[in-house]
């Protein structure tokens, strides 16, 4: 079995066998939130090291802020699945990932309990400081996959994460009336919607058509950081906050 050192101060270990080496000497540089999605911790705990699940992550955030490890950060855990980011497609070769206990929908999108927050902000602050992530790569499982993946969901607190030092973030603009873009539409505005989406990360084309996966990223979008309306539209409000956040970009290191 995977015996190892836990990475994290007080926290457990419940070692699982779904890892493996990290591929093409790549080095964690994401971190991933998740939730569990499943009626309990416990559930989720043991289904993320069965060997049969053939799936994994590298810790578990219980509701009560226990936190368990359950793969090494130097290995690769296989929590992310099919996605993208910057360019990068083997993201779980490139990143840790977090599984905070929610059942999601499965439970009515239950409120993340603040014990459990204040765990998941040590943790990543952990995380962050010992393998040198930066702020805009504090990422949702559905920034990197928006086709597939909706967690950790528009009641995910990230702004009380970013006050804490955690992520990257800006103040929404407001929602109010004004020109927008939506599935169908065509041409140099979408473009330009399209190609300040891919600058910020998001694994979309750049052809001038709001088409699905255009949609998708959108939606992505907005779940993180412009909660107030999911509807995948890029409204002004939209496309305000997302030119918010790229001007908001930490400056690279010299």
């Amino acid at each position: 079995m995977n015996a190892f050192k836990p990475d994290h101060l007080n926290v457990a270990v419940h070692a699982s066998p779904n890892f493996g080496p990290r591929k093409d000497g790549k080095r964690p540089h994401i971190l991933i939130l998740h939730y569990t999605g499943m009626e309990t911790g416990e559930a989720a705990e043991n289904w993320l090291a069965n060997p049969e699940s053939e799936v994994s992550a590298h810790y578990v955030v219980h509701e009560d802020g226990r936190i368990v490890q359950l793969v090494s950060e130097s290995e690769r855990a296989w929590h992310a699945g099919k996605g993208s980011w910057k360019g990068e497609t083997d993201i779980n070769s490139c990143s840790i990932g977090i599984e905070i206990v929610n059942g999601g929908p499965l439970l009515g999108f239950p409120v993340f309990p603040g014990e459990q927050i204040d765990a998941v902000i040590d943790l990543c602050k952990g995380i962050i400081s010992r393998n040198g992530i930066r702020p805009e790569n504090v990422l949702a499982h559905s920034d990197v996959a928006p086709a597939r993946k909706i967690d950790p969901g528009e009641k995910f607190p990230w702004p009380v994460l970013f006050n804490s030092g955690v992520g990257h973030w800006v103040d929404p603009a407001p929602v109010r009336g004004g020109r927008f873009f939506s599935a169908g539409d065509q041409g140099q505005p979408v473009e330009a919607l399209q190609s300040m989406l891919a600058l910020y990360g998001y694994g979309v084309p750049i052809d001038g058509v709001f088409g699905n996966a255009t949609e998708l990223s959108v939606l992505a979008f907005q779940r993180h950081f412009r909660p107030a309306k999911v509807d995948g539209v890029a409204d002004m409000s939209t496309i305000e906050t997302l030119h918010k956040l790229l001007s908001a970009l930490p400056a690279l290191s010299a």
